[in-house]
């Protein structure tokens, strides 16, 4: 019987199976932010232990709250500041540098396929996109891997969902998962892992597989992962190139990590993509979806493009493409957030900040803030966002707001018009 992709991924990681079903990996990476990693570097110095396994295999950044907001986020934020100048953590990103976990981390070329990752940190399933294993995790297991570097899991098994047919236009990655997990609902892959698959994923950039990844947590999944390939090597090659020959020899290595044909899944779902719409939620769980076509005219206050799901340059490129030459409606506010200093830059050359900015949005420093509702972008109670972000639970962006999930050229058309609209009607 052949494995997937997270069946080699333990085998080749295993350190110890303590229990039955209980399996202790080895660590490729361990990420850290100022929200959840504060509590874990406490409790160790409270322990005496205030160490860590390999400061070449830590990365940290200071993203959900930046700059500081408080005192409180100051504290935390000071935290993670002095830790990792005590361990002389070399890959730490500070005010000035720093942008969303799940956007730099990547973008420096920190995950690669076959790897093993933890963050105290829901989304850390973006990582999955690379052909790695990626998991959000407790306090208690972020200590275990910043001072061990291991972290015990039970054997997820896994989901295979095969996307199929044409992609239309004015349909992205973000509609493609607000579907899927609406096929599945919230639980329907709790511990286990969603193999994106077919010739869609295939054809898609690793920005688009990683909003795929990203949401794989609202499906209840431990990891959304799909097959590392050309498109892989080709995001990873800047930081790849003195390993291998060629990129040709790259892939060779990397297919190692590819699920084999004869391999066992819990459930596979064939979805023919050819006549999907762009997708919207509604109400208060992300399998909570409907076709925009039925959400149409649906009254927003706010318009936020951003986050770990689809504040990348791709995500820029196609809410400007909605935007240019037009306006947001006096009605609603605007507010965009590059997810890093190399995306925001990209988009000052590139002109899209100022197609923004002519527009009236706000556009901010990169940061996770508005996502959930600690700044940049918290709602009144009564007032609905059309968001790019991942959650649409109550209270999620401010206590009594309502998150509306689309992607960024739904978002767009959105402002222009201060209801939900499809893009591809303007």
């Amino acid at each position: 019987m052949g494995k997937t992709l997270a069946e080699k991924i333990f085998e080749t990681h295993l350190k110890d199976e303590p229990f039955e079903g209980t399996k202790v990996l080895s660590l490729d990476r361990v990420l850290c932010h100022e929200i959840t990693t504060p509590v874990a570097i406490a409790d160790l110095e409270w322990r005496g232990k205030d160490r860590v396994f390999d400061k070449t295999k830590i990365k940290a950044v200071i993203d959900h709250v930046t700059p500081s907001k408080d005192s409180k986020t100051a504290t935390q934020a000071k935290m993670l500041r002095d830790w990792a100048r005590r361990h002389e953590i070399p890959d730490f990103f500070d005010i000035g540098h720093n942008g969303v976990c799940h956007a730099i981390f990547p973008e420096k070329g920190y995950i690669r396929p076959g790897f093993t990752a933890i963050m105290g940190d829901s989304h850390t399933c973006t990582h999955g996109a690379f052909g790695a294993f990626a998991a959000g995790v407790g306090t208690t297991d972020l200590e275990v891997g910043i001072l061990k570097g291991v972290c015990a899991f039970r054997e997820p098994t896994s989901i295979r969902v095969n996307l199929n047919g044409t992609l239309p236009s004015g349909v992205y990655s973000k509609d493609v998962i607000l579907h899927v997990i609406g096929q599945l609902g919230v639980n329907g892959a709790t511990d286990r892992v969603i193999e994106f698959r077919g010739p869609i994923v295939d054809a898609m950039s690793m920005d688009a597989r990683m909003t795929l990844c990203n949401m794989a947590i609202e499906a209840g999944g431990t990891c959304g992962v799909c097959m590392p390939d050309m498109t892989t090597v080709e995001y990873l090659w800047p930081f790849i190139q003195d390993e291998f020959a060629s990129k040709e020899a790259a892939l060779a290595d990397y297919s190692k990590w590819v699920s084999d044909v004869d391999a066992s899944y819990d459930k596979v779902l064939d979805i023919d993509v050819s006549d999907l719409e762009p997708m919207v939620t509604f109400d208060y769980k992300p399998d909570c979806v409907k076709p925009v076509s039925e959400m149409a005219g649906t009254k927003v206050d706010q318009i936020y493009i951003g986050s770990c799901t689809n504040g990348r340059i791709e995500d820029l490129r196609q809410a400007a493409e909605v935007l240019k030459g037009k306006r947001c409606t006096d009605t609603v506010r605007g507010i965009v957030s590059p997810a890093t200093p190399k995306i925001f830059q990209e988009a000052l050359d590139e002109g899209i900040i100022k197609i923004f900015m002519d527009a009236g949005f706000c556009v901010t420093n990169p940061t996770c803030g508005a996502c959930l509702g600690m700044s940049n972008g918290v709602l009144a109670e009564g007032e609905a966002c059309a968001a790019t972000t991942n959650r649409n639970f109550s209270g999620r962006m401010g206590k009594g707001g309502m998150v509306h999930l689309m992607s960024p050229s739904t978002a767009a058309a959105t402002a222009i018009t201060g209801v939900i609209t499809d893009a591809r009607t303007l």
